[in-house]
């Protein structure tokens, strides 16, 4: 079974003929396979908008408290489930005609949303400054759900542009600050895919300086890119899981980055495989075989760490977990199949014009990664500690971090007008500006609830909306703007008195209470889901190098990486691009992708290392490993890390701050970390971090006696300490 598939046979029967026919056709028939696949996987990605969410809400547990608010209004009369807010400003101060232009102004948005006048006359406050004139026009649910909502937001803005000259009009509010969201979210895909691309195809064109070898990893992780949002898409038509702009905007990124890391290490596994076998055919099962474990072991990792945020709350959160898995299974099932067979077909001169040639050698032994390793060898403690240190001194970046992103800070490069609107009201209408708190109650405790309500500290004024036989709606409106923190110990304290009148009676939400709630629950998943991650990537480093002590050694350096990158980002976006705070989600998932991600290119290193050790020991077997596997795992994580910096290029700050955390992330991981801190621990230790596995039980290192020949291997050269 492991037989040189070109050695001859002596059995005097000549099977090969038949075996080269067999392994001729298979590239083809696998193309032709694909080609199906990708022409049905092509028609289903197209409906993967279509089952995207991105209302607040649908982030929220159903056992948030303002999810259960929403369940609640659903029975209440009227529906009046959104609000737009309308702000004129003049800065020099109004002038005549322009309290005329707002009358109109609400007039016509009343009768393009049926809102009867003579229930709702205009209510406009003046500011006190006579700088800006404000009011508030309820929606009905019809105006807001879905698709609806934009188009509602659009024509509001339309009707207002019939007004005075140099008189500014800003529609705000809950519904228009969503509709911008969304529209933002509705460009990601595009041009998030067309850059993506750009960035992977100049990287390939570098590092293989190649016309022709750098368009086959692109057409694959194409296909694969094709395969995955139709694989998500048809999952989502078996199992019930959020689907969000975020995540799918984060396939795109996960199925590039990874998809191309696999090429190139295949590729390089192939090219070796080319100087010693003389059909391409051969020489690519060989590097299947060779590559082919690592690659296998590396999608195991990251689709358990994905799978791991299964285990969230949020909503958002667990549903990236079969979001990215399905992106990974694409990516591998592609690389392992599709991209092969291409490399196949097209056979040694897809390499030109750096062609390997039979008998040639794979690689030079004297490169710059075998002397980093002599070099790293050589001062093994310094190797590890210093680096170790300053990734230390970078996590104390985190000290005063900000706290939670605000949602009107939300949008980068641009502001949308109802970011303007809002914060033109929180600055010239200070007592008007708080955002509606709804509450709940049921109808036989509704007027101590109310009361409950007016008393709390921080609330301006509360009054009963609407009534059901079941629920009764308390509008409250807090003193404080929103997202304040004075507005969140308001909510708080809501809660604490409602719950002591009516219990589970009385519910408290309202647009930001769900902001609340979904900070709550990022920080609970937080905490319960990173140990998980650990624990899976553990487990499974455990049974891919069959020790225990190698494991904890990676693991660990990727989490000071990864907190070393955590520190230098907080102060980037604090002190250079000045963030208002960390989305709160941000960390979880660059926890994810970091460890996950940063696990691989170990995996990568320390397979081959233990390949190496086995015959050469410890010592020696880690210059070789890094001698061999140098170049291509720092290619592999310079394109990873410049696919998730595309992220850094869209408009909206939690996907700026996801992508740079990944990418500076995946530098340090792959520039210090895999090459300089690992080596020097893993030489440090010897044959002991194979623990305890038959490498440690054989000593198959040089740490402790220099004289010690290598027991796997029929060499009788000491190895090199």
């Amino acid at each position: 079974m492991t037989t040189d598939l070109l050695a001859p046979d002596h059995s005097g029967a000549d099977t090969r003929p038949k075996r080269s026919r067999t392994k001729t056709v298979l590239p083809w028939l696998m193309l032709a396979v694909w080609i199906g696949l990708a022409v049905g996987s092509f028609s289903l990605s197209g409906k993967l908008d279509s089952v995207t969410r991105d209302n607040q809400a649908d982030y929220l547990p159903a056992s948030a408290q303002s999810t259960k608010v929403l369940e609640a209004e659903a029975g209440l009369p009227g529906g009046g489930d959104g609000l737009l807010v309308v702000v004129y400003e003049r800065p020099g101060g109004l002038q005549p005609g322009d309290r005329e232009a707002a009358v109109r102004g609400y007039t016509d948005l009343a009768e393009r949303f049926a809102v009867d006048t003579a229930d709702a006359p205009p209510q406009i406050v003046d500011s006190a400054d006579g700088t800006a004139l404000m009011f508030g026009l309820p929606l009905d649910r019809e105006y807001v759900a879905d698709e609806a909502e934009a188009t509602s937001v659009t024509d509001a803005r339309d009707l207002l542009a019939d007004r005075p000259d140099g008189l500014d009009a800003y529609v705000t509010g809950p519904s228009a600050i969503g509709a911008d969201m969304d529209e933002v979210f509705d460009t990601v895909d595009a041009k998030l895919l067309l850059a993506t691309a750009i960035v992977v195809a100049v990287l390939l064109i570098l590092t293989y300086r190649s016309p022709l070898l750098w368009l086959v990893p692109l057409a694959a992780v194409g296909v694969a890119a094709i395969t995955s949002m139709g694989a998500v898409y048809a999952l989502t038509q078996i199992f019930d899981f959020t689907i969000t702009s975020m995540s799918s905007a984060l396939l795109i990124v996960l199925v590039f980055g990874a998809g191309t890391d696999y090429a190139l290490l295949l590729v390089s596994r192939y090219r070796e495989e080319l100087h010693r076998h003389e059909r391409p055919v051969d020489a690519m099962l060989a590097a299947l075989r060779g590559a082919g474990p690592a690659i296998l072991a590396s999608a195991a990792t990251v689709v358990a760490g994905l799978l791991c945020l299964l285990v969230a709350d949020l909503n958002s959160t667990s549903g990236l977990g079969p979001v990215g898995a399905a992106g990974i299974g694409s990516s591998l099932l592609v690389m392992l199949t599709l991209f092969p067979a291409l490399l196949v077909v097209l056979g040694r001169r897809v390499f030109w014009p750096f062609v390997p040639r039979l008998g040639g050698e794979a690689h030079t032994p004297r490169s710059g990664w075998a002397r980093l390793g002599e070099l790293v060898g050589r001062r093994r403690v310094v190797s590890w500690a210093v680096p170790l240190v300053v990734l230390g001194g970078l996590a104390l970046g985190l000290v005063g971090a900000s706290g939670s992103l605000p949602q009107l800070d939300q949008f980068a490069r641009s502001t949308p007008d109802s970011v303007t609107g809002a914060k033109t009201i929180d600055e010239l209408f200070p007592e008007q500006g708080g955002q509606p708190v709804r509450v709940m109650s049921r109808p036989d405790q509704s007027a101590d609830v109310l009361a409950a309500v007016q008393s709390t500290p921080g609330v301006a004024s509360a009054e009963i909306r609407r009534a059901s036989d079941d629920w009764v709606e308390i509008s409250a409106i807090p003193v404080d703007s929103p997202e304040s923190a004075g507005e969140t110990a308001t909510i708080k304290r809501l809660r604490e008195h409602v719950d002591e009148v009516a219990g589970d009676a009385a519910l408290v939400g309202g647009p930001s209470a769900e902001l609340l709630d979904t900070d709550e629950t990022n920080t609970s998943d937080r905490n319960r889901v990173m140990p998980l991650i650990l624990l899976v990537v553990l487990v499974i480093l455990g049974l891919l190098l069959r020790a225990v002590v190698a494991p904890l050694v990676l693991v660990a350096t990727v989490v000071v990486s990864f907190f070393g990158a955590l520190g230098l980002c907080n102060l980037l976006f604090d002190q250079v691009l000045g963030f208002a705070g960390w989305e709160s989600s941000v960390p979880l998932i660059g926890f994810l992708f970091l460890v996950a991600l940063g696990v691989d290119y170990n995996i990568f290193l320390m397979t081959r290392v233990r390949e190496e050790a086995a015959r050469h020991g410890t010592v020696d077997g880690t210059k070789r490993g890094l001698a061999v596997t140098g170049g291509v795992i720092t290619s592999a994580g310079v394109v990873l890390a410049a696919t998730f910096a595309v992220l850094a290029t869209l408009p909206l700050v939690m996907l700026i701050q996801i992508g740079i955390l990944v990418a500076v992330g995946v530098l340090i991981d792959t520039l210090l970390v895999r090459s300089i801190v690992v080596p020097a621990l893993t030489m440090s230790l010897g044959s002991r971090i194979w623990w305890p596995s038959q490498l440690w039980r054989t000593g198959q290192d040089c740490v402790d006696d220099p004289s010690r020949t290598p027991l796997m291997t029929q060499s009788t050269t000491p190895c090199e300490r």
